[in-house]
């Protein structure tokens, strides 16, 4: 290996290590990189089979010293050359901006966010909103005890003095408002200047306006006319009313951006599917675990029984069954012989297969799985929405009064009319901030998810709430949705002259002893009988067909038709039968002893006892409800009929699944894709509301937006109730903010003042929207009682 090594001073010859000068001229070359290594520069280095290797930084030395041979053999020269894909930024509130570098929102002002697969690491703007809320609550607890204190039986105004307490509110409320809510007077400021007006131009307006006036009546409170005095003749001071809205927002979007970050969780799962490393076969036979991203196109690697397949590839030696459940939504394991194909993160059953790698890196099925759900995932907007389309006319409007109220002092009013025009001005900002704006949402739903948890329906997206209640197309799986996805015995039909349960005894005593994926739904089938079993003789399993051997001196065969077709044995009896399972989604199985046809095992992956019921609940709603699977259209179609289904799409693979979710989006429908598989992850992510059995796999929960604990179908049902009262009260939230404020907003602009002769104090105006905000909150507590 001297070849990865020479010296400034060689003279055309190369050298090894043991004999390469160690001066400060001494350079290696890296094995992984290929860069140029100064001896004398402390860098790592390793010893392999009496070779000295060094390298340019740790990772390097990492990647080798996991799969030397990968780079020593010149295997690594033959990876292809990837450009390295750039980045894109794009908005979790407005998805269609997308920038090639990390800032802001255009429309709404947020963080953009990496698109794409997620990155391991902390989310920067959580842990720099978490800190700015820690200094905003503990600033904003001692203001409420100053303000609030004579009410809550703690005078400390009386101890300090009015004229202290107001500085000492001043110091306490600059770092909250200049400090920790610099991010929302940024997002407020985009607002501004692009025009889209929302819930943070609001709340800039609110806590800017509440901050600056009283920050002048603490400064100069001469400037005030005496009857806008407060507490000891002081003008009254709004500090505690901009801390706490500064912190019950930093509350809202801590929750957020946790809920955000776990949309990740899905594509982490998915990712977690494949094995780290797999066993490769080397040339010369010897065989080494080798990182995954190490093994390229044609490389053969071992998978040992109970493994994870590693790579996408044909079988080139051994037989086993694989289970492919969660990646085909097929309940039976498939069995797997030379010249098979498997798929890269299914499992492997009792065998051991040789497979030669045939699609690897992002050219994998899960990798492609990976990449549709990352995509489908950003199609998402949030619920604030809801709140935001409020907010483009109202924010406006206020804005526009408050100006209008300024100047009509200003014009009209009685001296100082500029004071009392900036008193009207604050009033109207104050009393139309957004404390209850901001919790009309998030109250409904945190309450709505405590009650749905309660009863089995677990929310983990907001969004999916408001969805759910305009759903009019429901896509279900088949496997583990509708049915239990397991198979049992159903039937079992018996020659007249052949007892039931020795017939069962000798089938389930010869299916014991194999790995068939029929045999354990047999054995237990025979159990659950009360049948004893006998120990069997001269097995053998016949590829695709079936199994043989001897049983309590019986020599007993089960396998499909063409096996005792083979034997020689006539299946016309039973042919008719055979195929009336099948179309009943069944599957057959012969059963022969002692070279006559003795009966009959039919096997099913049973339907769920609630499916129907919830079905026709959910037709009683007017929604058209879709069967999309992976199994076959016999077995589907059959399971449809049985439930009353209106459309049944069979045979159907990941990116088929979720093209037809997107191809009913595009003809205007609202859908919901109810699911429980790998394969169902695409389609559950593309929907406009995912749902995921919880007895399924763990990348189907996490892709989906709601997720039934029981794995019950009527959980739908109960969701959508849920859904439709929490959207009816988030409206309701919503008229109760903005009911007070167009209540407030004209009072605060002075419309009684000819009439009473004063101004509505901003101490009046912070109370109103208290008192807003109170309402909210008694509202949405209601859905505490939801009878769902």
């Amino acid at each position: 290996m001297s070849d990865f090594l020479f010296s400034a001073h060689s003279h055309g010859h190369a050298h090894s290590h043991d004999h390469l000068p160690q001066d400060a001229t001494a350079m290696a070359i890296d094995p992984v990189c290929g860069m140029t290594v100064r001896l004398d520069a402390g860098k790592p280095s390793l010893d392999y089979h009496g070779t000295t290797y060094h390298f340019c930084s740790q990772r390097c030395h990492g990647r080798f010293s996991a799969d030397p041979w990968f780079f020593l053999s010149g295997h690594a020269a033959k990876k292809p050359k990837v450009a390295k894909k750039a980045t894109s930024y794009t908005c979790p509130m407005d998805p269609e901006i997308i920038r090639d570098a990390p800032g802001t929102c255009p429309i709404c002002g947020m963080a953009l966010e990496p698109m794409g697969v997620p990155v391991d690491g902390p989310n920067h703007e959580l842990v720099d909103f978490t800190r700015r809320f820690w200094v905003s609550l503990a600033c904003a607890v001692p203001l409420v005890l100053l303000s609030m204190g004579p009410m809550l039986g703690l005078p400390i105004r009386d101890w300090i003095g009015g004229r202290v307490a107001g500085y000492l509110e001043l110091i306490l409320a600059t770092p909250v408002v200049l400090w920790a809510a610099k991010p929302f007077f940024a997002r407020g400021w985009v607002s501004l200047r692009t025009g889209h007006y929302n819930m943070w131009t609001l709340i800039s307006l609110g806590v800017g306006a509440a901050y600056l006036y009283s920050l002048i009546a603490t400064v100069f409170p001469s400037l005030f006319p005496m009857e806008l005095g407060g507490h000891h003749g002081g003008v009254a001071v709004y500090f505690e009313a901009a801390a706490v809205i500064v912190a019950l927002v930093f509350v809202g979007q801590i929750l957020e951006l946790r809920a955000r970050e776990r949309t990740g969780d899905a594509i982490r799962a998915l990712m977690n599917l494949a094995p780290k490393t797999a066993r490769r076969i080397q040339p010369d036979g010897t065989e080494q675990d080798a990182p995954l991203e190490n093994i390229l196109a044609g490389d053969h690697v071992r998978v040992r029984p109970g493994e994870a397949v590693p790579v996408d590839g044909v079988v080139t030696e051994g037989r086993s069954s694989v289970d492919e459940s969660l990646m085909t939504g097929e309940p039976l394991p498939v069995e797997k012989a030379v010249g098979a194909h498997v798929t890269g993160g299914t499992i492997n059953g009792n065998g051991t297969l040789v497979v030669r790698a045939e699609k690897v890196g992002s050219d994998s099925v899960l990798s492609q799985i990976v990449e549709m759900v990352a995509t489908a995932q950003r199609s998402r907007a949030p619920i604030q929405k809801l709140a935001d389309r409020v907010s483009a006319w109202f924010v406006p409007a206020v804005v526009i009064v408050a100006l209008a109220a300024f100047a009509a002092w200003l014009l009209l009013g009685p001296q100082p009319s500029f004071v009392y025009g900036l008193v009207a001005a604050v009033s109207v900002l104050i009393i139309a901030c957004p404390c209850a704006l901001g919790l009309a949402t998030p109250i409904s739903i945190m309450t709505a998810t405590g009650r749905g948890a309660r009863s089995g329906v677990l929310v983990r997206e907001a969004a999916a709430l408001e969805r759910l209640a305009a759903v009019d197309t429901l896509i279900v799986d088949k496997t583990g949705t509708l049915t239990e996805g397991r198979p049992r015995l159903t039937d079992v039909l018996v020659h007249p002259s052949f007892p039931e349960n020795r017939l069962l005894m000798l089938a389930a005593s010869l299916e014991k002893a194999s790995e068939h994926p029929l045999a354990e739904a047999i054995v237990a089938g025979a159990k659950a009988r009360d049948v004893l079993l006998a120990a069997v003789s001269d097995f053998e399993a016949v590829n695709g067909k079936g199994v043989s051997g001897r049983v309590d001196g019986d020599l007993v065969l089960a396998g499909n038709a063409a096996m005792l077709s083979d034997a020689g044995i006539d299946t016309a009896a039973f042919a008719a039968h055979a195929e009336g399972l099948r179309q009943n989604g069944r599957t057959a199985l012969y059963i022969a002893v002692n070279g006559e046809l003795a009966g009959l095992l039919a096997l099913a992956d049973e339907i769920k006892v609630s499916a129907a019921e919830a079905i026709r609940a959910l037709h009683a709603e007017g929604i058209r409800i879709i069967m999309a699977t992976g199994d076959s259209a016999i077995t589907a179609n059959a399971v449809a009929k049985e439930l009353g289904i209106d459309d049944v799409v069979a045979d159907q693979l990941p990116e088929d699944k979720k093209a037809l979710v997107e191809r009913l989006k595009a003809e205007g429908r609202v859908v919901a894709m109810a699911g429980d598989g790998i394969n169902d992850a695409p389609a559950l992510a593309a929907a406009d509301v995912g749902i995921a059995m919880g007895t399924g796999a763990d990348v189907a929960l996490e892709s989906a937006g709601i997720t039934l604990l029981k794995g019950d179908l009527s959980g739908i049902v109960r969701a959508r109730t849920l859904s439709k009262a929490t959207l009816s009260n988030i409206r309701q939230n919503l008229f109760f903010a903005f009911a007070y404020n167009a209540v407030g907003v004209p009072v605060a602009a002075g419309l009684l003042y000819p009439l009473t002769g004063s101004l509505l104090s901003p101490m009046i105006a912070a109370a109103a929207m208290s008192l807003s905000s109170v309402s909210v909150v008694a509202n949405a507590l209601r859905l505490r009682r939801l009878k769902l």
